[in-house]
């Protein structure tokens, strides 16, 4: 069913749009009175289009007071939650009955935003000097969380548990605002126009989005005002029609092996991508600027001191390196993934558990500044933007431990160990470069006129190994038993199965045995075996 278009005054909770990580969006669930006819061979993904505003002192006094009226909604509507759900608690410690007890509130957006209409002129009398987007605004952000919440609280939503909303301070809490309806477009190439603010200058040109709205393939959907290290961005969520790509070689598959020490090895053989390690590039002087903050008069939030304008400085000069380092990390993973899923039909990754790697106190800083989340999330849009797949192998698929020669499985694998040597043929290769190869050799291909092969990975067809006289032998039990395609790795015929490599694998890691195959027990592992203790 086709969406209408909204008129002025709808709640930015129907406005919603998919996250900037979505890469393809079903049609029917956007808008789509103002762009161009959708042509054979193209689709519509949504992107975010980030500017650094230049505003006048007067504007950013109003920008700061946009960013302040959401806050206040947001408090107020959790203020009025947590009231209600206290006197609910309370009126049931008094044994009354449920259905006595005082109605709930609801925690939509459109309920929320309707209390707020009735009590606006009481709790904010200055409301209209700020657009009615900056309440909206704080009233979704609380919508959402207590939905989060909620959803969290029942086991219905994915990830770690979320806790209840918090009040928002003045110091601590961010400074953004969205705007979803209003005057929400460009003003020639240096400038843009947003509600109630007016006409504001950017500090860089913005002809590429502008030249995409003139031609009738782009569409403003919404726009959020930040603050960041001192400085105010605008991002606009903007609908795009894009042309269907293809990769360069659509054919060709690579597997990337992530690190710290070389943050990418590649299975095809071009020069591994070095870790940058911008964070650690960048220690000494934040250190440095560290030491100067501490020497300063900072806030103490205990006896209501507020801090001096020299720590102010001092600490604006520190997030600023902080920026930084963010800036360069996310251009350097851009043109990282950009230049993968621009040139391969598939990409191969592994689903690393980057929670659980964090944790580890010595490896933290490391494993955080190569950002290895935000490349498989990189990668997962823009494979398919560029008419390629993205393939996660499973968390537990034991790719260093595997031979990509023979295919036989390592029991132990230490981490300093930086060379692969195989103890059934003999090849010897580098860690990192081995797990790719086998990453890559994941992929299953079809080649005309033969039937379905698996190349192994260095490139070569497996063959069916000759079978000896008295069958498999029990002393052997790492090497794989031959399939009737010759292939010594499970069928991966369409998508990866994730699940049976990773149930497979992790019994493997336990046992020190290779699962390909029949599993062959030591001895010692039968009784537990009979016991129900490991899988047979």
């Amino acid at each position: 069913m086709h969406q209408a278009i909204p008129r002025r005054g709808t709640p930015s909770s129907l406005l919603r749009w998919p996250p900037i990580t979505t890469t393809r969006v079903d049609c029917n669930r956007l808008f789509t009175v103002g762009l161009q006819g959708l042509g054979e061979g193209s689709m519509r993904v949504v992107h975010a289009y980030r500017y650094a505003l230049d505003p006048t002192p007067r504007q950013e006094r109003v920008l700061r007071s946009h960013c302040g009226a959401a806050r206040l909604a947001f408090n107020w509507g959790l203020a009025r939650v947590k009231a209600n759900l206290a006197q609910r608690e309370a009126e049931r410690s008094y044994g009354i009955p449920d259905a006595q007890l005082t109605p709930p509130l609801s925690w939509s957006m459109y309920s929320l935003r309707k209390s707020w209409n009735g009590a606006k002129q009481e709790v904010a009398p200055w409301w209209a000097e700020n657009s009615k987007e900056a309440y909206a605004c704080g009233l979704d952000r609380l919508a959402t969380a207590l939905t989060n919440w909620s959803e969290s609280r029942k086991g219905t939503r994915k990830g770690p548990k979320v806790g209840f909303p918090r009040f928002r301070s003045r110091r601590k809490s961010g400074m953004s605002v969205r705007f979803t309806t209003g005057v929400i477009r460009l003003n020639g190439r240096t400038h843009v126009v947003l509600p109630v603010l007016g006409r504001i200058k950017t500090h860089e040109s913005t002809r590429k989005l502008a030249r995409r709205i003139e031609a009738g393939t782009a569409r403003i959907r919404s726009a959020t005002v930040r603050l960041e290290a001192g400085r105010w961005l605008v991002s606009f969520a903007v609908q795009i029609e894009r042309a269907e790509a293809t990769p360069a070689r659509p054919d060709a598959v690579i597997g990337v092996d992530l690190g710290v020490k070389t943050l990418a090895v590649y299975s095809d053989g071009r020069p591994p991508t070095a870790n940058p390690r911008h964070l650690t590039t960048a220690s000494r002087k934040l250190r440095r600027l560290s030491r100067a903050v501490s020497r300063k008069q900072g806030p103490d939030r205990r006896t209501g001191q507020k801090p001096s304008g020299r720590w102010r400085k001092a600490d604006a000069a520190r997030n600023r390196v902080h920026h930084r380092v963010a800036a360069l990390r996310r251009d350097a993973i851009h043109k990282l993934t950009t230049g993968l899923a621009g040139e391969y039909g598939t990409v191969v990754v592994e689903d690393l558990h980057v929670a659980g790697m964090v944790r580890n106190r010595r490896l933290a800083r490391a494993i955080s500044d190569a950002g290895f989340g935000e490349i498989r999330r990189q990668l997962a849009y823009k494979t398919q933007w560029n008419g390629g797949r993205l393939v996660v192998a499973g968390r537990w698929f034991a790719s260093s431990k595997t031979c990509s020669g023979c295919g036989a499985v390592k029991a132990k694998l230490a981490l300093s160990e930086r060379t692969y040597t195989c103890a059934d043929c003999g090849q010897v290769v580098d860690r990192d470069v081995n797990a790719a190869l086998n990453l890559a050799s994941l992929v299953k291909h079809t080649v005309a006129g033969s039937g379905p092969e698996t190349p192994n990975g260095r490139g070569a067809d497996h063959k069916t190994p000759p079978a000896g006289a008295g069958g498999r032998e029990t002393s052997t039990p790492h090497r794989a038993p031959p399939r009737s395609d010759g292939d010594l790795r499970p069928a991966m015929d369409g998508p990866l199965r994730n699940t049976e490599l990773s149930e497979r694998s992790m019994v493997s890691d336990i046992l020190g045995v290779h699962l390909h195959g029949r599993l062959t027990l030591p001895a010692s592992r039968i009784p537990a075996v009979r016991r129900g203790l490991l899988p047979s």
